[in-house]
């Protein structure tokens, strides 16, 4: 597939309004620095109905920086699909990191395993195959588990990500990052309700009220990166 067929499958939810500018985005900078098993993830996950679910490689270029700056060990994953962010992290993080990964179904991460399995990182990876709120309860009971991840990425169901929060600030060590997804929803988060269409209207109301969570929340120093569908990254103080 080429490169450019590649872009336009992750334009679709960008909020960049010029594809000539994303694609000199990606041609300059995330192709020529993306590791060949990603690449090879991408490929797979485009055959995928869903595709369009995938992390997009700017942003997960964005996280990788992230992972490196706070020399992530231990993560969590809410929300795993064929794995590219996954992936991608395990890359990442060193030989003996860890990453509790979470999804209520195991098809679509079955998919890329292979390719996670090749690269030679699937020792990294605890797939949960889990409700996250109750998979996110059980590590809570372990006290050993509170305040003992460094990085946390949650691209889940919109109408649990207050919950999820509250349990990542327990979970995630001060210090440490959280980083939500698809938090501007198409850019209809700014939009007047009547001219948003009806399919996006719930999650923009849901992601209006986490967004506004966020920014009153004096537990975490955000900040709100307009890159892929919007992804807001926050730093746990205390």
């Amino acid at each position: 597939m080429e490169e450019k067929m590649k872009a336009a499958l992750n334009y679709d939810k960008a909020l960049l309004q010029s594809k000539e500018l994303y694609q000199y985005i990606l041609d300059t900078s995330v192709y020529p620095n993306e590791p060949e098993p990603l690449k090879e993830l991408r490929e797979v996950s485009a055959s995928h109905p869903s595709y369009w679910m995938g992390t997009a490689p700017d942003a997960g270029q964005l996280m990788g920086i992230l992972l490196k700056l706070i020399n992530a060990k231990r993560t969590i994953e809410i929300g795993v699909f064929t794995g590219y962010s996954l992936l991608l992290t395990a890359l990442t993080i060193p030989e003996d990191g860890k990453i509790i990964a979470i999804d209520v179904d195991c098809e679509a991460y079955e998919m890329g395993f292979p390719v996670i399995k090749k690269a030679g990182v699937e020792h990294k990876v605890d797939f949960i195959k889990s409700e996250a709120l109750r998979a996110l309860d059980d590590l809570m009971a372990n006290l050993d588990d509170e305040g003992s991840f460094d990085f946390a990425f949650v691209d889940a169901d919109k109408i649990n990500y207050l919950n999820y929060h509250e349990r990542l600030m327990k979970l995630v060590k001060v210090g440490g990052l959280v980083i939500y997804d698809n938090t501007l929803w198409r850019g209809s988060v700014a939009m007047p309700e009547d001219a948003v269409g009806e399919k996006y209207k719930e999650g923009r109301k849901l992601l209006i009220e986490f967004n506004n969570l966020l920014a009153n929340d004096a537990r975490v120093q955000i900040c709100h990166a307009s890159i892929g569908d919007g992804m807001t990254i926050c730093r746990r103080l205390h």
